[in-house]
């Protein structure tokens, strides 16, 4: 797939599709569709009602986006096929988090915010799970089945504005999350940029882009919808595993 984004020909492509054979959606099974990047980049706080309603004692820094990105282990990764798997921690809240994902096309170091949309593959549907506490966030962040991406990539041709994407999210039903990237504190072209400043990035490279307020636990038996308009959608079953038990979480969330 890292070959497929870098050398993307679309003309080929339509090519292929036009004289091969196809199979119905619903016979397939859709993985993640990007299973191995170079990195999961991640923006956190990246809207002000939702660093309003963590209140964590950095609202100022979050404000004014300096509190620049972190990774997700790839391994983190799993697909619209695929259930959340809660760790089996005892007394710890385990939270969804609405995001659109930006992949990366064209890779480069220090690219500007006048060239950063010239970079981007397409666009997919991001889920950023996170169990809370005080542990560092990236460990908080990286329990498998806790980054599913999907259905699919939209290339970015056929997305008029990222500027103007509105997604929600819906728990068992009921409207969670809603917001449009407009609202976004770190843009998307700030994003490309400011990651790019620090580190070469690769095709196939993941930006998630920060959630919206409305973040709340997820449990047991939920059904989580995620929805961004033009992108796509995604449905995922919550179950609870029994992997992740270590006395690290031991010790109160806060």
């Amino acid at each position: 797939m890292l070959r497929f984004i870098a050398n993307f020909d679309r003309a080929t492509v339509e090519a292929r599709i036009a004289s091969g054979p196809c199979r119905p959606l619903a016979e397939v099974r859709l993985d993640t569709p990007v299973a191995w990047p170079n990195k999961v980049i991640a923006y956190p706080a990246n809207y002000h009602a939702h660093i309003e309603e963590m209140k964590d004692g950095l609202v100022s820094t979050f404000k004014t986006g300096g509190q620049g990105f972190f990774l997700k282990a790839n391994s983190s990764l799993s697909g619209p096929a695929d259930p959340i798997v809660l760790p089996a921690v005892v007394g710890r809240e385990v939270h969804h988090e609405c995001e659109l994902a930006i992949v990366i096309g064209k890779g480069g170091r220090d690219i500007g915010r006048a060239d950063a949309l010239d970079h981007i593959f397409g666009y997919a549907c991001l889920v950023d799970v996170v169990i809370r506490g005080r542990e560092e966030r990236v460990m908080r962040k990286s329990f498998d089945s806790f980054c599913p991406v999907g259905p699919w990539i939209t290339t970015a041709d056929e997305i008029a504005d990222p500027a103007n994407i509105a997604l929600e999210l819906h728990i068992n039903g009921a409207l969670r999350q809603s917001a449009n990237t407009r609202d976004l504190i770190v843009d998307i072209p700030e994003m490309i940029a400011m990651a790019s400043s620090v580190m070469t990035l690769f095709p196939g490279d993941i930006i998630a882009t920060g959630t919206p307020a409305g973040v709340a636990p997820i449990t047991d038996g939920d059904v989580l919808d995620i929805a961004i308009a033009g992108v796509g959608a995604m449905r995922l079953a919550i179950v609870r595993g029994t992997a992740g038990a270590h006395p690290v979480w031991d010790k109160p969330a806060s």
